[in-house]
């Protein structure tokens, strides 16, 4: 315990204290969306990883809307996506602080692709670099099929159920044609959701509908083609985005940013860690991950059971 306070102590005299505690005045709140989107709580990992969570996110914008000191919200993505849900719930909170006149604006690091795109779709502007990764506008579900394998090292899964498609991703088996019908009816529903999302929340800078169906096949974009298909209004790093926040919060001069995430280390020590943020078993159905394994070569977390 005593070991636990002197870090603790460390992280805040090194880091400012904890975020957002600051004089006032106007300022830009400052958020940021870094690793995979899950429903739920955020985690960090000290090795190195992070999964962001809807309820930090949601809650940290209803934070910048009461703040009367917050003129505009600076949100800074890099994700490659994840939690169809955890994307909507971010949305949604977005387009909520804009109506009660926080307006939003969006800087894309490295990658701002998928639910990382979906988040940013209804900000007042999009500001990117030329070579963000962005786009990915589509929805995946996998399924693994080990039943195979687990014939050539003699194991039989036995499965008990009540309701006939209670299992219907089971890893210990194919896929039916009547779950396959199944899944392909929830993928087009949820794309359909995820087409329309960004048509509204891109609707005053002139993309279509039908322009958004054209783009949205799943591809991957450069910040530069981004631009080019309206999905991004500008190409310029975060001291660019901010400027931008500054502007349309009346802020004059350089805005002051503030904070309310508690700095990363600090979270991971006080146990901010969540199991939904973990990897989990297939079946969850995903806003496309393709640009993390582009990216980062690595796998896209799972969204748990039951789960969209």
């Amino acid at each position: 315990m005593l070991l636990l306070a002197v870090v603790l102590i460390g992280v805040l005299s090194t880091s400012g204290g904890m975020r957002g505690i600051n004089v006032g005045g106007p300022r830009v709140a400052l958020i940021r969306v870094d690793g995979v989107i899950v429903a739920g709580e955020s985690s960090i990992s000290p090795l190195g990883g992070s999964a962001t969570g809807s309820d930090d996110i949601v809650g940290q914008i209803e934070r910048a809307v009461d703040d009367t000191d917050v003129r505009a919200i600076l949100l800074r993505v890099n994700s490659p996506g994840g939690s169809a849900a955890g994307a909507q719930e971010m949305y949604h909170a977005i387009q909520e602080a804009q109506k009660r006149g926080k307006p939003v604006v969006v800087s894309m690091a490295d990658v701002a692709a998928s639910g990382g795109y979906y988040i940013s779709a209804p900000a007042k502007q999009i500001w990117a670099d030329p070579a963000t990764i962005t786009g990915s506008i589509g929805v995946i579900s996998m399924h693994e099929d080990f039943s195979e394998l687990l014939k050539k090292i003699g194991v039989k899964a036995e499965v008990m159920k009540a309701g006939k498609f209670k299992d219907m991703m089971s890893p210990f088996g194919p896929i039916s044609p009547e779950v396959r019908q199944m899944m392909d009816q929830l993928l087009k529903e949820t794309h359909e959701q995820f087409i329309k999302a960004v048509a509204d929340g891109r609707r005053e800078k002139g993309l279509t509908e039908a322009a958004v169906r054209k783009l949205a096949d799943g591809r991957i974009y450069s910040g530069a083609q981004a631009k080019s298909n309206k999905l991004v209004d500008e190409l310029g790093g975060m001291q660019e985005a901010l400027a931008a926040a500054g502007r349309l919060g009346g802020i004059p001069g350089k805005p002051v940013t503030k904070e309310y995430q508690v700095p990363g280390l600090l979270r991971w020590l006080l146990g901010a860690s969540s199991s939904r943020s973990q990897v989990a078993v297939s079946g969850g159905l995903l806003y496309d991950d393709f640009a993390a394994r582009l990216v980062r070569g690595s796998l896209p977390a799972r969204a748990e059971p039951g789960t969209m």
